[in-house]
Formats: structure tokens, sequence, C-alpha cells
């Protein structure tokens, strides 16, 4: 078939985009069918958009997901979310393998640049391990959140939210059937631990946690007692990001929106608000009752998201990690970076260099659009409006899913903006540029050094 041997010539991060794109589609389709809302489907862009959040993880919404969609469109919008937190190779790939197709050197590709940062000796054992994992950890999520939803919905009711919720969480999608989110568990002990465990065990990647089980398991075998470079840096980043956040967040908020709170509430919501910040987008307070720098604080944090081979965006814990790396060995005198007494390769820096600066540049173009769409004439002009789009544009570009309102009041292209930056955001800025760019030159051309003046 023509169309077949189109996509076969594909490249990886081209088949990548493609996939992707094809899932946001066809769930925009079902969204706006008349089963999927209350008084009718989504309009077409609003389904796009919705489409776009869930697939791409990220939660922004311009309708209310728990009354205007039907269980129908919740459905289509939990399996979205599932299949954008997995990864849609990580589902390809393990059908082929059921199917007994294999898979080719491409698959390999997507799947090793999705989820690993080494070589995968059994691609099938990887996908099962994946897929157990998922399943095990969301059905232990759902339990827990049962514990607390049921009284409060009813059986039925209850075990659905508490399932719903539950895959949210893990996948770090941030959709919530309750017009709050999470504000009205904001003192519910159980259900703030267990979303943010979700949170976190979905943020800092599979592989990773794989790694520590198997750790764990061998805990005497003195051969096997190291993690990896790359779990290390993931585990020790994320520990100090939400140290940071947790206690950034109290400081500067405890007599503020914190001010009403007995002191366990408030550290409680201001350590949920650190975890779901760096990308799930979940909340348990009111984001426009927060100080400007505690605002600055939370686009940090978003701007550097989860882990790679995580439900997560952002530019991702290992880049910040490399940039200290970076800037305390050049601050040392030395040409090469290391960390935790390894020396990382050079291709890797230049990856992450690249990474970060592309980052820089969609957010400060799409910040720009977004400015000229809402903001048309001086009279729209508020007190903090270049803040708040540009916590929406961080938002969407780390996939994390919270907003200053902006969202309810996006324009056309306001809108088309956003759905662009949440799907760069999750498909990864170095995947974009790759398929736009196609293949690369086998002899990149290298000229006559000259140098210039920095500084």
């Amino acid at each position: 078939m023509p169309l077949m041997r189109q996509l076969q010539r594909l490249s990886p991060a081209q088949a990548l985009v493609f996939y992707y794109g094809l899932a946001i589609a066809l769930g925009a389709v079902l969204l706006s069918l008349p089963v999927a809302g209350h008084g009718g489907g989504l309009p077409p862009l609003d389904a796009l958009f919705t489409a776009t959040s869930a697939q791409c993880v990220t939660g922004l919404v311009v309708c209310d997901v728990g009354t205007r969609l039907t269980v129908f469109g919740q459905l289509v919008v939990l399996v979205l979310i599932q299949i954008g937190g997995l990864g849609i190779m990580t589902f390809s790939v393990y059908l082929f393998f059921y199917l007994g197709m294999g898979v080719g050197a491409k698959g390999r590709w997507i799947i090793n640049e999705t989820l690993s940062h080494t070589p995968v000796k059994s691609l099938p054992d990887l996908i099962r391990r994946i897929f157990l994992l998922t399943a095990g950890v969301e059905i232990l999520g759902a339990v827990l959140l049962a514990v607390a939803f049921v009284p409060r919905l009813g059986w039925g009711k209850g075990l659905y939210f508490a399932l719903f919720h539950s895959i949210s969480a893990f996948c770090n999608a941030g959709f919530a059937l309750f017009p709050d989110s999470l504000v009205s568990f904001q003192g519910d002990v159980l259900v703030n631990l267990t979303v943010m465990a979700l949170i976190i065990v979905g943020g800092i990647g599979f592989l990773v946690v794989m790694e520590v089980a198997s750790r764990v398991r061998t805990a005497g075998d003195d051969r096997r007692r190291h993690l990896s470079l790359h779990s290390r840096l993931v585990l020790v980043t994320t520990a100090i990001l939400l140290v940071f956040g947790t206690a950034a967040v109290a400081l500067m908020e405890w007599h503020g929106a914190l001010a009403s709170m007995p002191t366990g509430r408030a550290l409680l919501v201001a350590l949920f608000q650190s975890v779901t910040t760096r990308t799930a987008g979940f909340n348990t307070m009111d984001l426009t009752a927060l100080r400007t720098p505690t605002m600055f604080v939370m686009i940090f944090l978003m701007f550097i998201g989860a882990s790679p081979g995580s439900t997560g965006g952002g530019i991702k814990t290992t880049s910040l990690a490399l940039f200290y790396g970076i800037l305390v060995s050049r601050l040392r005198g030395n040409l090469h970076t290391n960390l935790f007494h390894r020396t990382l390769p050079d291709e890797t820096v230049t990856k992450a260099l690249a990474l970060v600066m592309l980052a820089v540049l969609l957010i400060g173009l799409a910040l720009f659009g977004l400015l000229l769409a809402q903001v048309p004439a001086l009279s729209a002009e508020g007190p903090r409006v270049l803040l708040d789009h540009v916590f929406e544009t961080v938002s969407a570009f780390g996939t994390v899913g919270l907003s200053l309102g902006v969202t309810g009041a996006l324009t056309v292209a306001g809108k088309w903006i956003i759905i662009v930056l949440m799907f760069i955001g999750r498909v990864g800025l170095l995947t974009v540029a790759f398929a736009i760019a196609g293949r690369t030159r086998n002899y990149p051309t290298r000229y006559a050094e000259e140098n210039i003046m920095i500084g």
C-alpha cells in the first residue's frame, strides 16, 4: 500500500511525531461526537485542545472535564492520558511482540530514545515490565484513593473517580473530575500522600524505578550495590527540587496564602504544590492568591519538569544536573564535565545545551505570540498580565497543566499556540527538530577555526 510505504520511509523522529499526532486526531474526533459531552460533543477546536492536553499529559482544559463530558468523553480522555503517559511506541512495540511480528531498528531506536539511557538487551522484557509496573502502581493508587472517595461519593462513583485520578496522577496529567481539582482534599493526608507518591514514581522514569527495585532485591550483593549515574542524578536532583520547592512555597506564603491554615496542613500543602508543580498539574490551593516570587519559583520548577523516560515533560532533571556539572567543571578549569566521579560524553553535553536553548527560544516565541493574541490593546492589560501568560506558556511546554485563569480565556489563536506548545513539550524538542530537519549529514562540514570575544 502507498500509505504504508510512505510510513516506512519516515525517520524515527518523524514516525514518533506522526503517531502522537494521529492519536490526538482520533481523540479529537471522538470528543466531538454528541455522545462525548452533555448537550452535545465539544466544538472542534475545543475537542482538539482537550485531546492534545490529554495525549500530552498536560492537564490544561477549556472545559470542566467532570461536568461537561459524559462518562464516554471522560474515558476517551483517560485512554489518551494512559497512551500519552506510556508512549505511543511503547504500546506499538508491545503489540508487535505480542503478535510475534518483532520490531525493526526504527522501533528499537524510538523505544531506546523514549525510555532508556543505555541500550536495552531485551525489548519484550522491558515493555512487559513497564506494563506490569504501570498496572500495579495505578491499581494500588486507585485502592488507596478509593478509601477516601468511596465514603464521600458512593461505591460506583468513588471507585471510578479513584481509578481516574490514580491514572491521571501516575501519568503526571493533572486531569481531575472535581471542579476545584483537589482543593476539597487539602487536609486529607491519605489523598495527598497517595497522589504525591504516584506523581513522583511516574516522574522519575520507568527505568529508574526498575533499577531501584532491582537494587533492593539484590541488596546483599556488593557487585550490584551502586546505581547507574543516570539513576543517581535523577534521584538526587528530584530530592533537591522537592525540598527546595517545599521550603520556597512555605517560607514565601507562610504569612500569605498559608496563613489561615494549621501548621501541619500548611506544610502538607507546600509539599504537595512542590511535587505537582514540576509536571503534574493538580493543586490543593488557590494559585491566584500566591505572591509573585512564589510564582517565579513555580515557573522555574515547571521549566525543569520531570526526568527522562518518565510520564512528565520539561527540560528534565538530568539537564539541570548536567548544567551544574558543566559549571563546576569549568570553574575548576576542567574541559570535561564530571558528575559523581564520572565523565559525561561531549555529545550528551551538547545535546543538553541545545535542548535548553531550544526550550528558551520556543517559550519566548510562544509567549510573544500568546501576548499578541490575548492582549490586543492596552485596555486589556492588567497588573500581572505578563506573569500570568509566562506561567501559562511554561506550564504548557512543561506539560504541567497549572493555570492562573488564562486557559479559560484563550482566543482561537491562543488555543492553537498552546496546542502546538503542549505537543512539542510532550514529544520532545529535539525529536521535533530532527523530524523537521530530516536526516543529518554523514560527514558534517567543518571549517577553519577563528576565535571571538566572549563576555
